[in-house]
């Protein structure tokens, strides 16, 4: 093997790491990453394909280090590992719309293999995805869509259906609510990673016709700030029958609002989006109803998948959206999250099988 080879292979082990892969590497820095591995080209050794260059593909990110991407980066780490191909992950670490189109442009000019990017404006990417195109390179959407009947010629979608994924919140919150006022929590209002599933909570209560008063309340992107917004609410709205949050930082310090005042004891219900540790640890004492799973490992994996086939196709097969699913975790449901350690839900490193116990459900 060649020493390059050799070296590049050591480094993607030793990402492996959870602080580094958290860390990322700037957008100014991608240009030089993709030159330095343009000798590193080889196929996975003894796969069905034929030879082919180590691939680079760019995923473009708006909130790089946040905790809930841990598992969607081991997903492209293990379908790069699989398909002998290579990966840089930029982008933002604040949802700043300009910096990502940056990280964009900076993989443009280094010729990257394929770009995969989180559409989280209605038109902040519409022309670097054009402009990437009209390059020859393919761009696919992760995580967060461009709206339907816009403009943007990403290829497919791979991600969870947002809106839809809102409207089932909503019905679990006409449920356990009933009646009375309600908060919904976005830290990032108008953006497509968060709104449609507030827009699909809206609709699914209206539809119900329950007398549930239902308000979007915008937090921030910075956790901390987030909990002390949610904090605030509550205290200046003590009535309130239910708080749910629209991401995995507005979830988790919804729960964690609600254990501080023991807030289900004052008939209150909560819950929301994603599996970080505190959310489950919330959901297993009873202070958060529920958590959804939106399988942030198969946006990676599947997305790497998307573009390698594109690649060795010719384009000729797919792209296609890829629906990841929708997943309600409960208090009878939460225990094997919160006791196994894997790198599929991003609690673990190690590469493993996990073994499943008990009878299937879906």
């Amino acid at each position: 093997m060649h020493r390059k080879t050799k070296d590049r292979s050591a480094t993607v082990r030793a990402s492996l790491a959870r602080r580094a892969l958290m860390r990322g590497v700037g957008a100014g820095s991608v240009a030089a990453l993709l030159a330095a591995s343009q000798s590193g080209a080889r196929a996975a050794e003894n796969g069905p394909f034929p030879s082919h260059p180590r691939w680079k593909f760019v995923f473009v990110n708006h909130v790089t280090t946040n905790p809930f991407f841990v598992a969607c980066q081991y997903g492209i780490e293990d379908a790069c590992a699989l398909l002998g191909c290579d990966y840089q992950w930029t982008g933002s670490e604040t949802s700043d719309v300009a910096q990502m189109v940056n990280a964009m442009n900076a993989a443009i000019a280094a010729k990257a293999d394929a770009i995969a990017v989180c559409i989280v404006d209605p038109k902040g990417f519409d022309r670097p995805v054009e402009r990437a195109l009209e390059a020859g390179i393919p761009v696919f959407a992760y995580n967060a869509d461009a709206p339907r009947g816009s403009d943007n010629k990403r290829l497919a979608y791979i991600g969870q259906d947002l809106f839809l994924s809102g409207q089932l919140m909503g019905e679990q919150i006409v449920k356990l609510v009933g009646s009375g006022d309600v908060a919904i929590f976005i830290a990032t209002p108008g953006q497509l990673n968060l709104q449609p599933r507030v827009d699909g909570a809206m609709d699914a209560i209206k539809r119900s016709g329950a007398k549930i008063n239902a308000t979007m309340i915008a937090t921030d992107p910075t956790v901390n700030v987030a909990l002390s917004k949610i904090r605030a609410y509550y205290l200046g709205h003590q009535d309130i029958r239910g708080m749910f949050g629209t991401g995995g930082g507005d979830t988790m310090n919804v729960g964690l609002v609600m254990r501080q005042y023991d807030l289900p004891k004052k008939g209150v219900h909560g819950g929301g989006f994603d599996l970080l540790p505190r959310s489950l640890e919330a959901v297993h004492d009873g202070f958060l109803d529920f958590a959804i799973d939106q399988q942030p490992y198969l946006q990676g994996f599947y997305t790497v998948m998307e573009m390698f086939a594109y690649k060795v196709s010719g384009g000729l097969v797919g792209p296609a959206n890829i629906n990841t699913g929708l997943k309600f975790v409960t208090k009878a449901a939460v225990e094997p999250y919160l006791t196994t350690k894997t790198r599929y839900e991003g609690s673990g490193a190690a590469a493993q099988i996990v073994p499943h116990n008990g009878p299937i459900s879906g």
